[in-house]
């Protein structure tokens, strides 16, 4: 039930149950007479302090048709079943709500609600011919032939630029942002984040100087170099979410292991070959073929996977549209 119920235009309120007129009665009244409402309602009546029920007149309903013995017992089968969860058969003291799964059963079916969208991601970018890896490294302390910038087309796993990245403010650094504008302009970007690894690779470093703060939003000038988002999020994000890995026993939150150590793809000095090695790890997502982490919630607790996969959530819906 909604926290509140607000009142219908045009009809007369009535704030308690006494000043309700004989003859009006709400939907539930007359349900327990076996009778149901017919024509538009004649009042309403506050109730929980913050809900309005409408009011029909008992005069002018019908009785209801009975169910038949085979609806009373798919009825009567799917009440029973608000109080079983979907996915290991416990059975509860209170029914569990729409998604039916029990407090055991929550974590590991939002996590794999989490790693089946990431699959559902990467065959997007996959089958997208213009979804393109942009793989940078422009560390300050690194060296010199370290600072590169590269961008790999996902599909094809093809180099399609690849060139040292320049220091900031020079003519050759702008070269690079010139050729990045024309390239990027109409594909979708992913990028790989820089909260692993020996370095930086975060796109904006290649407009920003170090400890510089970086102006949220899309970039006015270099749209390609706006921090990645739900709707297109990084390599790593794609991969945690698929791969499973949590902090904590209870936490629904996947994210990359602390060490690092479990990350698929290569982390060198060659960015071109690093794209590469991320965009096979996007193909393998997409096929089912990318290991998940042998302690993953959904695969340890004995239950399986639950029925949440994008597939046959499309099927359905697209059935019932």
């Amino acid at each position: 039930m909604p926290s509140s119920i607000p009142p219908l235009p045009g009809l007369t309120r009535y704030t308690h149950w006494g000043a309700v007129p004989e003859g009006l009665h709400t939907r539930t009244q007359l349900d327990r007479q076996g009778l149901k409402p017919v024509g538009e309602p004649l009042g309403q009546v506050l109730y929980h302090g913050n809900c309005y029920a409408p009011l029909y007149e008992v005069t002018a309903a019908v009785p209801k048709r009975p169910c038949s013995p085979a609806q009373k017992e798919a009825l009567d089968r799917a009440r029973d079943l608000q109080y079983v969860c979907r996915r290991c058969g416990h059975r509860d003291d209170e029914p569990l709500g729409r998604g039916r799964w029990c407090d055991a059963c929550s974590g590991p079916a939002e996590l794999f609600d989490v790693h089946d969208q990431a699959q559902h991601h990467a065959r997007q970018l996959v089958d997208d011919p213009k979804a393109v890896l942009l793989v940078v490294d422009v560390e300050p302390d690194s060296l010199p032939t370290a600072q590169a910038v590269a961008v790999v087309g996902i599909r094809d796993r093809e180099v399609l630029y690849a060139a040292a990245a320049g220091e900031y403010g020079t003519p050759a650094r702008g070269a690079v942002l010139d050729q990045l504008d024309a390239l990027l302009a109409d594909r979708r970007v992913v990028r790989e984040p820089d909260y692993m690894g020996p370095s930086s690779r975060y796109p904006s470093r290649l407009l920003y100087l170090p400890r510089q703060t970086v102006q949220p939003g899309p970039h006015p000038v270099h749209p390609w170099a706006t921090a990645h988002s739900k709707l297109n999020p990084s390599v790593a994000r794609i991969w945690s979410a698929w791969f499973g890995w949590t902090d904590y026993s209870y936490s629904t939150i996947p994210c990359v292991p602390r060490d690092g150590a479990s990350v698929p793809w290569s982390r060198s000095l060659d960015v071109a070959a690093d794209g590469r090695s991320m965009a096979a790890v996007l193909h393998r997502i997409a096929d089912g073929t990318e290991p998940v982490w042998e302690k993953a919630a959904w695969t340890i607790d004995g239950h399986g996977e639950p029925d949440l996969s994008w597939d046959r959530r499309r099927a359905t819906l697209t059935a019932l549209a």
